[in-house]
């Protein structure tokens, strides 16, 4: 039975899926999925299944935040839900309203991979909690991560950040180039879980709990044989780098001069008249970027509110494939969902390629990481390059964030 559901959803033909059984329905309420890697460590996440219309929408939970996906469709026991943004999708046998099993598939630029997944109706749970929490993560703890298949690497360093009520547990870890976003989890006893999924992330984290450390810790990355160990030490005044040193204007250079096609394939210049005279937000991005993701929504907003103060937004997209079309088919969900009212601009080049930089911004000493924000002034020339994004998920990093930008472009409004 099961060689037949995967073979219709294959693409077959949805019709014989359904092989004559009386239609079923999705469950409403919560539920909870797992991802079943190859490894065995099975990357847990909840979702809130709603009618909403006439139709099934679902709300994929992450701490506390709630990622909306609304193309869920059921036909006979045969489920399709498709990812909002990143180009992924589900695949599922409905075996009862309330249970289902089927794959996760992730369209990558060269090619599909998928991975198993079930999820169960009623349970509200992320991991199942057997005793009370013996060791509280809360606070600031200065993280080392390291490959497991090679140990001599040099370690990357993040800072986690937790908060825990009993032994509930939410955080994420910051970098140099963004957050790890919403991490959801449980301390039992003295072992940490946490998780997150939006489609693009599928993480799974545990490690051992002390006063004012944190061993044998395991990163599980994505749907493969992503592994990595970590551990960490308390430390509630560590810091990042200042994220406006870590790609700046090469010396001599003031101005950015590029030229990109937008979705239609008009040429848009950082020269045209549009942006004379004007303060410019340039910010680096992709439709494959999480973090691009939470920066998108906020900066969609944000313009919608201050484009009529003399400012102007330019996303610079860098896509997984040099495909026009691809590319232009992959970033029509972000304009969509966040009714981007600035444009957006295909630079051909992808994110792997290491002279990505030197084919795409010349004058800046690099791209470091996605998204990256590039702030013009008034007379075209660059006063600052942030690298990196504090997501909703970082908290009071966000509201500090938020204070910083607004102050940032209304001193770049005030200049003469």
């Amino acid at each position: 039975m099961k060689k037949l559901w995967i073979f219709c959803l294959a693409g077959i033909g949805m019709a014989a899926c359904n092989n004559g059984h009386a239609a079923k329905n999705l469950a409403n309420g919560v539920w909870q999925a797992k991802l079943h890697r190859p490894d065995g460590a099975d990357i847990v996440f909840n979702f809130e299944v709603r009618d909403t219309t006439g139709k099934k929408v679902l709300y994929v939970v992450n701490a506390t935040d709630r990622l909306l996906v609304d193309d869920v469709k059921v036909n006979g026991d045969s489920l399709f839900i498709k990812m909002p943004f990143f180009d992924s999708e589900f695949k599922a046998k409905l075996l009862s309203d309330s249970a289902l099993e089927g794959l996760w598939i992730r369209h990558l630029a060269d090619k599909d991979v998928s991975v198993p997944f079930a999820a169960v109706a009623g349970i509200a749970e992320r991991f199942k909690v057997n005793t009370p929490a013996a060791a509280d993560v809360s606070g600031r703890w200065v993280t080392q991560f390291v490959s497991a298949k090679d140990k001599d690497k040099t370690p990357s360093t993040a800072i986690g950040e937790f908060k825990q009520s009993g032994n509930t547990v939410h955080g994420t870890f910051l970098t140099t180039t963004g957050d790890y976003r919403f991490l959801d989890g449980v301390m039992d006893g003295d072992t940490l879980k946490l998780s997150t999924f939006d489609g693009s992330h599928a993480y799974l984290f545990t490690a051992l709990v002390g006063k004012d450390s944190i061993t044998d810790g395991r990163f599980y990355a994505g749907i493969g044989d992503g592994l990595e160990n970590w551990w960490a030490v308390k430390n509630d005044t560590a810091t990042l780098p200042d994220e406006r040193t870590i790609a700046t204007m090469k010396p001599g250079e003031q101005q950015l001069n590029f030229s990109f096609p937008d979705l239609n394939g008009n040429k848009v210049s950082i020269k045209d008249d549009r942006f004379k005279n004007k303060v410019v937000i340039i910010t680096l991005m992709g439709s494959w970027c999480p973090n691009c993701m939470d920066e998108t929504g906020y900066l969609s907003n944000w313009y919608k509110k201050n484009k009529d103060r003399g400012v102007e937004v330019i996303g610079l997209a860098y896509e997984r494939t040099t495909d026009f079309e691809k590319s232009r088919k992959s970033l029509e969900s972000f304009l969509k969902r966040f009714d981007m009212q600035y444009p957006v601009l295909i630079t051909g080049v992808t994110p792997a390629d290491p002279e990505k930089g030197a084919k795409t911004l010349p004058q800046l000493t690099g791209i470091k990481g996605f998204p990256t924000t590039i702030f013009i002034d008034k007379k075209g020339n660059v006063a600052e390059v942030h690298t990196g994004f504090s997501g909703p998920g970082t908290g009071e990093h966000y509201e500090q964030f938020q204070a910083d930008f607004n102050r940032l472009v209304n001193k770049l409004l005030e200049a003469k």
